[in-house]
Formats: C-alpha cells, structure tokens, sequence
C-alpha cells in the first residue's frame, strides 16, 4: 500500500542543512492503524507531509499502491491526493465563511461531482458523524469537537484509502479528543488506511503499531494493543 526506501527530506536554515528526513524506509499496509510519535523536530510532519504528496523527498522513493509518485508531475500528484488521501489537522483547516455541510462538500466541488450526488454524499457523512443538526452552521458556531468533526467528514468524503491525522486532538479537551479518536478509529471498518502524529502517548499506544523518531529516523517499530 505505502512504500517509503531510503526518503531524505533536507532544509536549508540559516546556511545550515537540516535533515528532516534520513534515509528513512517504511512499509505500511491497507488497513494498518499506525502512530507516529518523537519529540518536536523529530521529522514527523516532514514525513506526514511526504506521505500526503505535499512535499517531495530530496533522496528515495514513495510509492502508493504500487506507483511511484516521485516520477509524477505536481498535477498527477495533485489527482493522486484529491482521490487517494485524506487529512485531518491540528487547526480543523476549514474555510470560515462556508458552512458545515459545504466544508464538508468542498472536495466533491474541486473533483467535478454532480450537485445531486454531492448532496447525498454530505447528508450522509453529516449523519454520520452526528453533524445533520449543525449543517447550516459556520465554523465559528461550532465547538472545537464540532469543527474537527467536520474535518474528518472532509477528509473521508471522496472515499480515500488512506487518512493522515497530524496531532487532531491537539485543540482539544480530553473528553472531546476522545470522541474524535473513536471517529477517527472507526474509518478502519471501512479499511481505510490510517496514520496519526501526536505527542500522546494514550493517543499512540491506541494504535495497532507505534512508530518512533529521533532526528529524522525512524528509530522504533513497534506492535500496540489495537
């Protein structure tokens, strides 16, 4: 499903190189639930920002079911990402001025999908994750569960095989960072591939495999509980 050989990912800061990544490998199959932990400058949202093609290595490969997308133009990346991932961020990453149900719906207007679909396909993630009665809302009406709600509702609009969650609880109380790891788990029924950063250790330890970095590699591979 994922593939990752030898991936450097190298920032120049201040004429200094920065190894984000180095030479890092790791496979991850459909439906695997997996954490990414390390502390802060460890390589963890480099890593997730690869994995989501929203960065490019400087060194290796990655490959998707099979293809290698380091060979594809930002467009064919780009095609790959509208219909192969979803996100989920920190910040809910949702646009103020539009309601639930339209964040929601954002990525079915970028793809082209008929208005009537579209509607189907909202009303029915929006139930999904007991969003209906909020659907005419903006974000600003909405709590901070709410919003992150909507964020996966987002994220697994167009069916994606894979969702990348970058610290989603971060925002939030424990009680409502709670109510969306269950969300989150829940896409596996669907078999969905998921991978999570956080800085949690309940939160990585809920994961049926843990991974660990230190400066840029991975330095543990672990089984979990789930």
């Amino acid at each position: 499903m994922i593939r990752l050989e030898n991936v450097s990912r190298v920032f120049q800061v201040g004429g200094e190189s920065v190894h984000a990544l180095d030479r890092a490998s790791l496979v991850v199959e459909k439906g695997e639930y997996v954490s990414i932990m390390g502390p802060s400058g460890s390589g963890k949202s480099t890593l997730l920002n690869i994995l989501g093609l929203l960065d490019r290595p400087d060194e290796g490969t990655y490959c998707i079911d099979g293809r290698d997308t380091t060979a594809l133009t930002d467009d064919q990346q780009a095609t790959v990402r509208r219909f192969k991932i979803g996100f989920i961020f920190q910040f809910f990453h949702l646009v103020p001025r539009l309601t639930a149900a339209d964040n929601v719906g954002l990525p079915l207007v970028l793809a082209g999908v008929a208005p009537h679909e579209r509607r189907h396909r909202i009303a029915e993630a929006m139930d999904r994750f007991g969003l209906s009665s909020r659907a005419g809302h903006r974000p600003d009406q909405l709590s901070g569960g709410q919003r992150q709600r909507v964020a996966i509702a987002r994220a697994v609009i167009m069916n994606p095989a894979v969702i990348l969650a970058d610290e989603p609880t971060g925002n939030l109380d424990r009680t409502s960072g709670d109510e969306i790891i269950r969300a989150i788990e829940s896409l596996r029924e669907q078999g969905m591939t998921v991978l999570i950063v956080t800085h949690d250790p309940h939160i990585g330890g809920r994961a049926a495999r843990a991974i660990r970095m230190v400066d840029g590699r991975i330095v543990s591979d672990l089984k979990g509980q789930a």
